[in-house]
């Protein structure tokens, strides 16, 4: 073994400083003089460190590349530490990637899917699409993309992988849980239109009950769900499924748009406390529909805000919580632009609900358990959701 020469040993201790620094404090509870001098030598350190490695290594190097391993190394680290999951780097190419994904209409295979440790669970699968066509269940785990493992992967991010140009194929690896098979499916991409809900009426007994889907909370859900509830309603519906299932969640703005359909104005829907940038509570506005009985269907794909709509409606609308517990996601993220080209998609606060329980690890428990068995063609939960809303209104569940 060669010894290290004094430059490369105060570079350790310099290192081990940070880390000491990063682990027991931080920079910036240090007296001014001293903050400066460990920030710029944190940044000293990393410059350092990539010119070492591009000077030195065996192989030739890319300083881009080793830039973008050393932001992803230190969310890991956070990740790590605080048990935070849903924080993320995004190198250039993955931020496209990301902001294509959150486009309502887009090339892929029709399904939505949530996070989980091995890779993204399917919550949903639309009919007519690719993924339907493949036999792709609710509950089926996608663990890889073109041979790539997207476990650990943002949602988001992993998603964007198995987008693409319509036409084109996508490879995925999927097991189903309840067997522990892994197939290889190959995809044709094609034009997806997500439809932000959908909606029908159900003759149960002598009552005629209406359903609402809430697929994703993206711009306009709230005016998408106040229509689609007004449409059961002219259509003689004297209650109402909200159904959350495999509702991954999305913009806090319409977590409070959608509570305020049915919540009074005024009614707490959500509190937020974050670090960096304060508390906050948010309040229903505007009018809401004259109020009805209510279902929420939710299940262990409802996550975000869609978790703080099951539980505003829960606490403020006197809706019944039918199906499993929710995700329990708990903190919320914010995307933060560097100057590389790439981003932060960090961790930026905790959310509670209006009488201040934190969701985190928790989720929604439902009041009335039920759970869809997808072996069957009947969706056992939500007609569990329609006969505790006939019961409500007064008739007999008529199944």
């Amino acid at each position: 073994m060669s010894r290290l020469p004094p430059a490369a040993v105060a570079a350790a201790l310099i290192a081990a400083l940070c880390a000491g620094l990063y682990f027991g404090g931080h920079p910036g509870t240090l007296p001014g003089a001293l903050r400066e001098v460990f920030v710029d030598d944190a940044a000293s350190l990393n410059a350092e460190a990539l010119d070492v490695i591009e000077d030195n290594y065996f192989r030739a190097t890319d300083s881009g590349g080793l830039a973008d391993a050393s932001v992803d190394g230190m969310v890991r680290a956070l990740r790590r530490r605080f048990e935070d999951r849903f924080s993320h780097y995004f190198d250039p190419e993955d931020l496209k990637r990301f902001e294509e994904s959150i486009a309502g209409e887009f090339s892929g295979v029709g399904m939505t899917v949530s996070e989980v440790p091995r890779g993204l669970r399917v919550g949903r699968v639309f009919p007519g699409s690719p993924a339907a066509g493949a036999g792709i269940h609710v509950g089926d785990v996608v663990v890889s993309a073109d041979g790539e493992s997207v476990a650990g992967e943002d949602s988001e991010l992993a998603t964007a992988r198995i987008k693409g140009p319509e036409g084109t194929k996508v490879t995925l690896g999927v097991v189903r849980p309840s067997t522990g098979r892994r197939r290889t499916i190959e995809l044709t991409r094609a034009e997806i239109r997500v439809p932000v809900t959908v909606s029908r009426t159900r003759d149960v007994g002598a009552q005629r009950l209406g359903y609402v889907g809430l697929i994703s909370f993206s711009e306009g859900a709230g005016e998408a769900l106040r229509a689609a509830v007004e449409r059961v309603e002219k259509r003689g519906a004297e209650a109402v499924v909200i159904d959350l299932r495999g509702n991954g969640g999305g913009l806090l703005r319409e977590a409070i748009l959608t509570s305020s359909v049915f919540l009074p104005e005024g009614a707490v829907v959500v509190k937020t406390e974050s670090r960096t940038q304060g508390d906050a509570v948010y309040e229903a506005v505007g009018d809401p529909l004259p109020r009805r009985p209510l279902a929420v269907l939710i299940n262990r794909d409802t996550a975000s805000a869609a978790e703080i709509l099951a539980a505003a409606l829960a606490a403020d609308a006197g809706a019944t919580v039918v199906g499993t517990r929710s995700f329990g996601k708990g903190v919320f993220q914010q995307v933060i632009d560097l100057a590389g080209g790439g981003a932060l998609d960090l961790t930026i606060g905790e959310y509670f609900t209006g009488d201040g329980k934190s969701l985190a690890g928790r989720g929604v428990q439902p009041d009335v358990p039920a759970l869809d068995d997808p072996a069957t063609p009947r969706d056992e939960a939500l007609d569990k959701a329609f006969g505790v809303l006939a019961g409500r209104a007064g008739g007999a569940a008529g199944q």
